[in-house]
């Protein structure tokens, strides 16, 4: 996600322009906009046209800027879009204002949000940002005699390290624990929280062998691909087999794991854990909540005015953050998040048992 413009508007909203670059930003903005905002962007509208000269078509599609206070908001996944619908409140032809219109956001499209944002949408923004900035995935191709290290962005790769040497018999050859020291060195500067270990034959396990050996805290982060290739067209075949999306998805799935088990663990306890809208809202008036759990389809639910909690979703959640506790938003598409789901969408580690 690129953060293009931010400026203060009217009546304390802020008015954000955002570049999604990536079908996950694209997913990130389904918990950012909500009914009621405004957004606008460029787009296309079938016109009916007023000319007698023409023959009836239905209307032929123009071009168009349009701002539209948001009715509904859906991630269409498998069609790499998002769809903002709406009424038009400003548009660039006059005569179009007051109809119900929608806006395709696709990855580098830009659009305008503005609204009064709540400080869990932009930490969601800034986690976007971050991710776009930062790559968080490696990707290491070894054969004999060779070895290629990548990172990985929300886009694109960019090549680290070359290693290179003949290995085997021979007055010239290099041993190969040398070059998977090597390889080994380069991954462990890397500020990465995956890295994908690909190549032909036997090679690749010869060298996690050695990095568990050495580095027994890197290897914990590895998972094997096997290639045909390395280099640029190992790389390619890893992200072509979907195994970068994979491991990034299991690294996300795995901190929100770790707090589930956390959490019913505490449960089981009788500890320090307590779930369900009302329970958490009591907590979190104590300034009890350690770290606060929450479904994020029942977070826009909530705000939506589609929810059935007593409570105030908002409340909870600041008033968490004013007293120091953490935040953590899970995702309903993965199984700790739908554990969640059955103990309320909601939930919370304590600094300490109430009765």
């Amino acid at each position: 996600m690129r953060i293009a413009e931010r400026r203060q508007v009217e009546g304390g909203r802020e008015r954000l322009t955002l570049v999604p670059e990536s079908l996950d930003d694209l997913w990130h903005l389904t918990y950012v906009v909500e009914p009621g905002d405004l957004v606008a962007g460029d787009t296309t509208r079938r016109i009916q046209r007023n000319d007698d000269q023409l023959r009836d078509t239905g209307g032929e599609r123009e071009h168009l800027w349009v701002e539209l206070e948001v009715d509904d908001v859906e991630f269409a996944k498998f069609a790499n879009r998002l769809r903002i619908a709406g009424v038009i409140v400003d548009c660039s032809r006059e005569d179009q204002l007051g109809a119900h219109h929608t806006i395709n956001v696709e990855e580098r499209s830009e659009i305008e949000i503005e609204k009064h944002w709540k400080t869990d949408q932009l930490e969601r923004l800034q986690e976007a940002v971050a991710a776009t900035e930062s790559p968080d995935v490696a990707i290491a191709t070894v054969e004999e005699g060779e070895a290629h290290v990548h990172t990985v962005a929300q886009y694109g790769t960019e090549e680290r390290a070359t290693i290179t040497g003949p290995t085997g018999k021979g007055e010239y050859a290099r041993p190969r624990e040398e070059l998977f020291g090597e390889l080994t060195d380069v991954l462990s500067r890397l500020d990465v929280d995956a890295i994908i270990l690909a190549g032909p034959g036997f090679t690749k396990q010869d060298a996690l062998d050695s990095v568990e050996e050495n580095a027994p805290e890197l290897a914990d982060l590895i998972t094997t691909v096997d290639t045909s290739a390395v280099g640029d067209r190992g790389v390619h075949e890893v992200l072509k087999r979907g195994a970068v999306d994979e491991v990034q998805a299991e690294t996300r799935i795995a901190e929100e794991a770790e707090l589930i088990d956390e959490l019913t663990a505490r449960i089981g306890e009788g500890a320090k854990a307590t779930y369900g809208p009302g329970n958490v809202a009591e907590a979190a008036d104590y300034g009890a909540i350690e770290h606060l759990l929450v479904l994020d389809e029942r977070l826009r639910a909530e705000r939506a005015g589609d929810g059935e909690w007593d409570v105030d979703v908002d409340r909870i959640v600041e008033t968490t953050e004013q007293k120091g506790g953490e935040v953590t938003v899970f995702s309903s598409e993965f199984d700790p998040g739908r554990q969640l789901a059955n103990l309320g969408g909601i939930a919370a580690l304590l600094r300490y048992r109430l009765d």
